[in-house]
């Protein structure tokens, strides 16, 4: 009986220091995108070890002045959850969600819009 409490705790002690290592390594990489020192896009297709188990939502709401709603609104034209953990995102997703990120921060830089009237001028011409 004393042997499984003492393998029990010294898990349980593992498990916590694992989930500090996490939570401090993730309050550092929210830091550096906040700043402007690294940018989201570059995480997501990343997925740094850290940012496995992160929701979307919560990395793009640690950029300056992204909220909730914003986040929900940059999301909805994609049709991915704000819940989805960046490790879970496909490689198709995680292409889409940096592109539209780098298009939202660097305008210049950013691919032209797609011709949503195109199909219309033919038909009627």
């Amino acid at each position: 009986m004393g042997l499984s409490k003492i393998t029990t705790d010294s898990q349980h002690m593992r498990a916590l220091a694992q989930a500090n290592r996490v939570r401090l390594a993730r309050a550092r990489l929210k830091r550096q995108i906040a700043s402007g020192k690294t940018e989201a896009a570059d995480v997501i297709t990343s997925c740094p070890w850290e940012a496995e188990s992160m929701k979307i939502c919560e990395l793009l709401t640690s950029q300056r002045r992204w909220g909730k709603e914003r986040c929900r609104k940059f999301l909805l034209p994609t049709g991915l959850s704000e819940n989805k953990r960046i490790a879970d995102l496909t490689e198709r997703q995680s292409v889409l969600l940096s592109t539209l990120l780098l298009a939202k921060t660097n305008p210049e830089v950013a691919p032209p819009p797609p011709d949503r009237f195109r199909d219309q001028r033919l038909v009627a011409a």
